[in-house]
């Protein structure tokens, strides 16, 4: 069983989005036992688990937490319990876990994405590094961008939209959810693949960045499925094409952005589970078996994609590895672009 241990104030998410998280976790507490022979006395886990979500109650990556986390539980034979740290962009719950002592009884499930971008824009203040701070135990998902206008921008297709923006000598302007957010660098990442001037402006969050989208404020975003996908579908919004390889199934007429013309522009938010470094070896293989267990149940894929993610399994090293692509391509956005912190 997961039990909630939040130290912040709880932010309340909308009804329809907290009916869904309830709804998703009552399920997955009904599903098949997955309960696995306990290991001899002494043997990890012989206790409770932690499992930190650095962002508040409610949202995708609280959601996918709980989702993992109660799975877990049963996989390990030891209860997890979820505990948001909100603050400072995902770092304070990120910077807290990599001071814990790696013992396999505290665990980070992040926006792998976000802590690679802010371990760089941030490296003064945020208070861990990818490489130096943690033991990757795998990732489990990966949620696909959309390239968004609203209705004001006269373009049906990317192309067009790169056209139009081409012949605006002062370029067109983006929203995004933040400075240094992985929403901005992805539209930096998009100026310099497509060869289109934009003009950032940057909001506190998505939900005023989507709104002055809808209200021709700004021109478009480069968000997260989860945060566009209930306007687009409502027809308040149009995308353009999806930042992945493969269409995404629950928008699946939109097209990607290779098939619309731009190759090579594929970027996802990636969501993973971490432990502090010098965790044994041991405690990380358990824990990796018991991650790969969890992600191959269906149930467990199906909560995800109604996230908007698209579930996944790697191992510790593959997962490794992907936290260093995401950290050298991101730095290099930041130093191409300038991009300083707030």
């Amino acid at each position: 069983m997961v039990v909630a241990a939040s130290r912040i104030r709880r932010i309340h998410a909308p009804n329809r989005r907290a009916a869904l998280a309830a709804a998703l976790l009552a399920s997955l507490a009904l599903g098949p036992g997955l309960a696995t022979p306990a290991l001899a006395d002494g043997a990890y886990p012989a206790r409770p688990i932690k499992l930190v979500v650095p962002y508040t109650p409610g949202g995708a990556t609280d959601v996918i937490g709980r989702v993992v986390g109660q799975r877990l539980s049963l996989a390990l034979g030891q209860p997890v319990v979820v505990e948001n740290r909100a603050g400072a962009a995902g770092n304070l719950g990120a910077a807290a876990v990599a001071k814990e002592r790696p013992d396999g009884y505290t665990l980070l499930l992040g926006a792998l994405t976000s802590h690679s971008i802010n371990s760089v824009l941030m490296a003064s203040t945020a208070g861990f590094t990818m490489d130096k701070s943690f033991a990757p135990i795998g990732v489990v998902g990966r949620v696909p961008l959309v390239v968004t206008v609203g209705p004001s921008v006269k373009a049906a297709s990317l192309g067009e939209f790169i056209a139009l923006a081409k012949t605006r000598p002062a370029g067109l302007n983006y929203g995004s959810s933040g400075n240094g957010s992985p929403q901005h660098l992805a539209a930096e990442l998009f100026k310099r693949q497509a060869g289109v001037p934009l003009t950032h402006v940057p909001y506190k969050g998505s939900t005023p960045a989507l709104n002055d989208l809808m209200g021709g404020q700004v021109d478009v975003v480069f968000d997260t499925l989860p945060a566009t996908q209930g306007f687009i579908k409502g027809g308040r919004l149009r995308a353009l094409a999806v930042t992945t390889a493969q269409r995404v199934p629950s928008i699946a007429d939109i097209p990607t952005t290779a098939e619309a013309g731009l190759s090579g522009f594929e970027v996802t938010s990636m969501f993973g589970l971490l432990a502090p470094a010098g965790t044994p070896a041991p405690i990380v293989a358990r824990l990796s078996g018991a991650l790969k267990e969890v992600m191959g149940q269906q149930e467990v894929k199906d909560a995800l994609v109604a996230q908007g993610a698209m579930p996944t399994f790697t191992t510790p090293a593959e997962a490794r590895a992907q936290i260093a692509e995401e950290v050298a391509r991101w730095s290099a956005v930041i130093r191409q672009a300038g991009i300083q912190p707030d």
